[in-house]
């Protein structure tokens, strides 16, 4: 079973892994996947920008001694878990003489219970909050297309989504990159056959939008980002520095 054909499993699964219910080798494999396969890391990142945001409404509260015990020892306990997962994993794939039954690593126990586990945290942190989870996520900015921006290391360093009911594009950094005060960074819409599209200049932000129709990035393969001069090159001109991310733009059902 290919998790790219299943968005609503994989959906679950990458707000499982944000919440952190998703453990032992059902996220190892999670996460190979997300590292092999762009829409699989896309969701993973959008999840966790989810999340994140939703601490940004609480005020800072200073834990007690007896907390950082309580987490001290759950993390012992899962330590000790997840070693004796990975054993059971190894002894397993030793012991396999014959292929996977259909529907692979996505058959695995773990994986389902971690999957489900997320509905019950996800309630929990809606109460930990003082926040409706619910409410959250129907209000929560819709993603027509999403790219997950790398390097030429290949690392993921910034993630574009498109919302179509604000018509914006949003733009998260998720890398260490600094263009410096006297650069700027733009982003490029590159069209099959067709010359590079600005689609705005960046801010040395963490988090930018930017006004955007459906039209800049339909059928738009791969967009790009370039470091140029303060304030980015003159309207209608095309890039002039050298490209230090790229992607796959990719649609998805909303």
């Amino acid at each position: 079973m290919k998790l790219t054909a299943h968005p609503e499993l994989l959906e679950l699964l990458a707000a499982s892994h944000a919440l952190g219910t998703l453990r032992g080798g059902a996220r190892r494999r999670f996460e190979a996947l997300a590292r092999e396969q762009a829409p699989v890391r896309a969701a993973a990142l959008v999840w966790q920008s989810r999340l994140a945001s939703m601490t940004e409404l609480q005020s800072p509260i200073v834990p007690g001694a007896a907390v950082w015990t309580r987490i001290r020892n759950i993390i012992d306990a899962e330590k000790a878990q997840h070693a004796i997962e990975r054993q059971r994993d190894d002894a397993n794939a030793r012991a396999a003489a014959k292929p996977q039954p259909q529907g692979g690593w996505l058959s695995s126990l773990a994986l389902w219970r971690g999957a489900t586990a997320a509905g019950a945290l996800a309630t929990v942190l809606a109460v930990v909050v003082g926040l409706n989870l619910r409410d959250q996520l129907v209000n929560a900015p819709a993603v027509q297309y999403v790219a997950v921006l790398s390097d030429d290391q290949a690392a993921a360093s910034m993630l574009v989504t498109f919302d179509p009911k604000k018509k914006q594009l949003v733009l998260q950094r998720v890398g260490t990159y600094s263009e410096g005060t006297d650069k700027s960074l733009q982003l490029w819409a590159l069209p099959p056959g067709g010359a590079p599209r600005s689609l705005g200049v960046l801010d040395n932000a963490p988090a930018l939008r930017l006004a955007a129709s459906e039209s800049d990035v339909h059928q738009v393969p791969t967009l790009a980002v370039t470091l140029e001069a303060k304030g980015g090159v003159p309207p209608g001109s095309g890039p002039k520095g050298p490209v230090v991310f790229k992607g796959a733009l990719i649609e998805k059902t909303i």
